[in-house]
């Protein structure tokens, strides 16, 4: 087969198979619902990254050998994922007439109930000149929910496996109640205060929620995600290309709350005075977010309270912290220390420091202790101001307090990319196929997990993940939630274009997703955006996580206006999204003529002008119709951005998210999808309708802000 001939001839059945058995998709419907076969070379290249040796008919007939194989020769599967509402039937493989034994060691230490055996007439198999049976047993569906253990036995050998029993539909928080919650959405590098130090941070997070709960009757406050950065300057801008998704980023930390700082001898604290005044010197009134500059100075200053003893109560505090993170702290914090002396790309490290259990890295966390714990120690105190974040939202009133945003995934030269290699794939970027508003495709340049290797750790690196987002938050929304179904594998060097679909297994990822968030008291909301099977959607609502309604989307099947009565429930509905313009520049079509000046149209923009205009027209031509807007004309622009927000409360969305960019009356975008450096995404601070940057106090006393509140709450 050449290389770019399409795997669907009667002869390639031998490869749609394989890739059938990996999850890889050999067609797809594309976002105008068209068949889209995938080129053969695309599929080949996916499978080698999965481990799947492929190139020729008779390495696929191996290949499939292998993988029926590999099945039989394990006595249990690599894990087990069920509902606490259902049974579900698990096969072990014994040698062939041996009696077996299967039963259940569950989380708290408890023994739970033997598992009854099930009729399987499947014949044994010849495994390596043995002959392997298969038995079927049922797991009960009125287990506890959490992470227990199946145990097997039978006279010739003994495996265990992890049964995880997640819930049946995540239930909201009662605390909730049946009313709809509002919130802001705030990129919160771009809230600065006169307080922060150039960037917006857990401080500035802790006054907007108190103040949009106390003012306003706000439920919450959702922000972009706050994952870990690599420590080193230039910092990548992206919230959603992170070093880590476990750890936070420290330039959210603001120096004068920690608690040591007041224990800082004169010249240290005259130090952090004077790092703070340059910072303001420099940054105040900036057009741009300075992530630089903001944290060389604020790391210093870090440096100088991380060397103030401790009390005796807040030095057990950091050995429990360390204790309860164990592993997971120590290699990041080795990575980060790493990052500083040879620079945040770990494939151009010494050789023997790109493994993260190399003698040669171990002897560098022991050489480099005190740089390691500095690392250490700033995510102890950002866990505690992000604790002190959402205790404050929820003493001010907030039902659900702070709502955390999960990225899809990491940077290929991050902590986790390198702590963790066995789990990602090499050779391969995620990213999404073309669609109607980015149809060029996209490449995220971020590497995937193996699903394979999920399985085999039982998931563990993903529960880590989770868990670590729910800790200190009401809820959770998941970017591109589609990737716990399927990613865009695009083979690198490749093309958008030129990638394909792997799936993951959603029952597993989705059931742990609503395990933790159980667990945490929070809600879960999935940004089901762009390209998404129509089940999919189903299925998420069935589980109980609710989805992501953006005003502008939401069309009948003629393209019309979706009316209110027909919204969706579960779901967070807003007017814009960070990767729009807020909508004063959306009504304006400043969507339209950025991505013409960034070379990101497939048509004329007279075309693309148009066919914009047409779909505000239909928006507005439905507000006036329903009495949101004046029928005699053209409203001013706030008239008409609280119209559009006034339609969210008329749908029965269970929260509604309202943009600060939209209560100051702000017009640029945050975002442009599809670039990194040609606009100065994630760079952009919160400024009023001239332009002009504002702080977080001006905020407070904004009349508009204060109004457009008004109008979505409850």
């Amino acid at each position: 087969m050449s290389e770019g001939e399409r795997p669907g001839s009667e002869g390639d059945l031998p490869l749609r198979d394989l890739a059938a058995a990996y999850g890889v998709a050999t067609e797809f419907a594309d976002w105008q619902g068209r068949a889209a076969p995938v080129a053969a070379a695309t599929v080949v290249a996916v499978l080698a990254a999965l481990g799947v040796d492929a190139p020729t008919p008779a390495a696929v007939r191996r290949a499939l050998d292998e993988h029926g194989r590999a099945t039989w020769s394990r006595m249990l599967p690599p894990c087990v994922v069920t509902r606490q509402d259902r049974t579900r039937s698990v096969d072990v493989h014994v040698r062939h007439g041996d009696p077996v034994e299967v039963w259940i060691e569950l989380e708290d230490g408890g023994i739970g109930p033997g598992l009854g055996q099930l009729e399987n007439w499947t014949p044994p198999r010849d495994i390596d000149g043995r002959l392997v049976g298969q038995a079927s047993f049922e797991v009960p569906g009125d287990l506890p929910l959490g992470y227990h253990t199946l145990r097997a036995r039978s006279p010739h050998e003994e495996a265990s496996t992890t049964l995880i029993v997640t819930p049946g539909r995540l239930r909201p928080p009662e605390r909730l109640g049946a009313r709809r919650a509002w919130g802001f959405a705030a990129q919160l590098y771009s809230v600065r205060s006169r307080g922060s130090w150039g960037v917006g941070d857990l401080a500035d997070l802790a006054d907007l929620a108190v103040w949009s709960a106390a003012e306003a009757g706000a439920g919450f406050v959702l922000v972009n995600p706050l994952h870990a950065a690599a420590p080193v300057v230039p910092l990548d801008p992206s919230p959603y290309l992170p070093s880590t998704r476990r750890y936070g980023n420290p330039i959210y930390l603001r120096v004068e709350a920690i608690p040591e700082f007041v224990d800082l001898d004169d010249a240290a604290r005259a130090r952090v005075l004077t790092l703070r005044r340059q910072v303001h010197e420099q940054l105040d009134g900036a057009d741009r977010i300075d992530r630089d500059t903001a944290w060389t100075a604020k790391c210093a200053a870090l440096r100088l309270v991380s060397e103030v003893p401790r009390r005796a109560g807040r030095e057990i505090a950091y050995a429990a912290y360390r204790r309860r993170e164990g592993p997971g702290l120590e290699d990041h914090a080795t990575w980060c220390a790493l990052a500083e002396l040879h620079g945040a790309e770990w494939r151009c490290w010494p050789e023997a420091l790109r493994d993260p259990r190399s003698p040669v890295t171990l002897a560098f966390r022991a050489e480099h202790a005190e740089a390691v714990d500095f690392h250490r120690w700033m995510q102890w105190v950002l866990d505690e101001q992000l604790a002190g974040a959402q205790a404050a939202a929820r003493r001010a009133g907030m039902a659900l307090g702070v709502v955390h945003d999960l990225a899809v995934g990491v940077s290929a030269d991050g902590s986790d990319a390198w702590s963790l290699p066995d789990v990602f794939a090499s050779g391969i970027t995620v990213g999404a196929p073309p669609d109607a508003f980015n149809q060029h495709g996209q490449d995220w340049t971020q590497p995937p997990w193996r699903p394979d290797r999920l399985a085999a750790q039982a998931y563990a690196p993903f529960r880590d993940v989770v868990a670590a987002v729910l800790r200190h938050g009401g809820g959770v929304r998941v970017d591109h939630i589609m990737g716990l179904f399927r990613l865009w594998w695009i083979p690198v060097g490749g093309l958008p274009t030129d990638g394909t679909y792997v799936r993951y297994d959603h029952e597993a990822l989705v059931g742990i997703l609503a395990l933790e968030a159980h667990r945490a008291g929070a809600l879960v909301v999935g940004e089901d955006l762009g390209v998404v099977e129509p089940w999919v959607r189903t299925y998420l609502a069935e589980r109980g996580i609710l989805g992501t309604s953006i005003l502008w989307f939401e069309r009948d099947v003629d393209g019309a206006p979706l009316p209110p009565e027909r919204w969706r429930e579960d779901c967070l509905a807003s007017v814009t999204t960070h990767d729009l313009p807020p909508t004063a520049g959306y009504l304006a079509g400043d969507h339209v003529r950025l991505r013409e000046t960034l070379g990101l149209l497939t048509r004329p923009i007279a075309e693309e002008l148009a066919a914009d205009a047409r779909e505000r027209r239909a928006w507005l031509d439905e507000l006036r119709r329903r009495g949101a807007l004046s029928p005699d004309g053209p409203s001013d622009e706030e008239a008409t951005v609280a119209a559009l927000h006034r339609f969210l409360t008329w749908t029965p969305a269970r929260l509604v998210a309202v943009a600060l960019t939209d209560a100051v009356g702000d017009r640029r975008t945050q975002n442009q999808p599809g670039t990194r450096d040609e606009y100065p995404n994630w760079r952009v601070p919160l400024s009023g309708p001239d332009g002009v940057p504002l702080l977080l106090e001006d905020v407070f006393a904004d009349r508009r802000a204060a109004a457009l509140a008004a109008v979505v709450r409850p």
